[in-house]
């Protein structure tokens, strides 16, 4: 199903999680309460410039181009060659990453062989995760920006190796489902002219025996890396002949997920993330075009 946003029109959002993640996903906020499945339902859209076709083609690498859409936060921002970010001190984790995918960063000679997980030396000692952190916890060091996005540049490659670049996730996620997710984001470069993918961590509330919220999460090691509940990842995607925009947003729990349940079970309504983790999408999407598709079920 797919409803288009077009200037001074309200739209109407709504999508299931699934079952695996359904009971998990309580937002609380503003008039409307959030129960189980039941999710927040509209999104206003304000009149904006429609973006020019002459601003969608640039160098795969460049950090201004890859914050098109803004900054879904402004702290602890830092540039990749292949990524911007903003890095949480507290959970040792990013809070958000943002990549540019097109077929020209997704073909090179890059090589994942010559990559190794490594420490962020522009974060504090304090703040940092290390190796020793992960080693023997039984969670992966998952990619936000996966290397597969980056082939068109070895350095690239090996800046998503940083370790302020991942976050602890469950092994059988991150080796089905949510790869699965990540070759989904590469295959839609054969139908969008760029798909731009904001992906990071949700540490969500659960209801407990008392019947009280609470979140609650597990840290590694010695520096306390903080093992998200859930992850999310908002796609932005760009029509190759310039109509405007299509958004997609996801949010997977961090546990084994069976792969035969469909990624369209994990649409979320974009506010929903935006509740939930502190960011902001949609008024920094609508500053850059007047047209903006969600698709929440396919």
């Amino acid at each position: 199903m797919k409803r288009w946003w077009r200037t001074g029109a309200t739209l109407l959002v709504g999508a299931g999680l699934g079952a695996s993640v359904s009971r998990l996903l309580n937002v609380r906020g503003g008039e409307e309460e959030a129960e189980n499945a039941g999710l927040l339902s509209r999104v206003p859209v304000l009149p904006v410039p429609s973006v020019q076709a002459s601003e969608l083609t640039v160098s795969p690498g460049g950090s201004g181009v890859v914050m098109k859409y803004g900054f879904p936060s402004l702290t602890n921002i830092k540039t990749r060659e292949s990524y911007v970010t903003s890095y949480d001190p507290r959970t040792r984790t990013a809070s958000w990453v943002i990549e540019r995918l097109n077929p020209a960063t997704l073909n090179g000679q890059s090589d994942r062989k010559y990559c190794e997980f490594k420490e962020d030396d522009s974060v504090h000692v304090f703040h940092r995760a290390t190796n020793a952190d992960y080693r023997g916890s039984g969670f992966d060091r998952g990619h936000m920006a996966a290397a597969a996005n980056h082939k068109w540049s070895q350095k690239a490659m090996e800046d998503t190796f940083y370790l302020s670049n991942v976050a602890p996730q469950n092994p059988h996620l991150n080796q089905k489902t949510w790869n699965n997710l990540e070759k989904m984001c590469r295959t839609l470069t054969k139908r969008y002219l760029n798909v731009y993918v904001c992906t990071g961590p949700l540490y969500l509330p659960r209801q407990e025996a008392d019947g009280k919220l609470y979140v609650r999460y597990q840290v590694l090691g010695q520096n306390n890396v903080a093992v998200p509940t859930h992850f999310f990842k908002v796609l932005i995607l760009e029509q190759a002949d310039g109509r405007g925009v299509e958004l997609r947003s996801y949010v997977l729990p961090n546990e084994p997920v069976d792969e035969k349940v469909p990624l369209e079970r994990f649409l979320v309504p974009i506010e929903t993330i935006e509740r939930a983790s502190g960011l902001l999408f949609v008024p920094n999407i609508m500053k850059r075009t007047s047209s903006l598709q969600a698709i929440t079920n396919r």
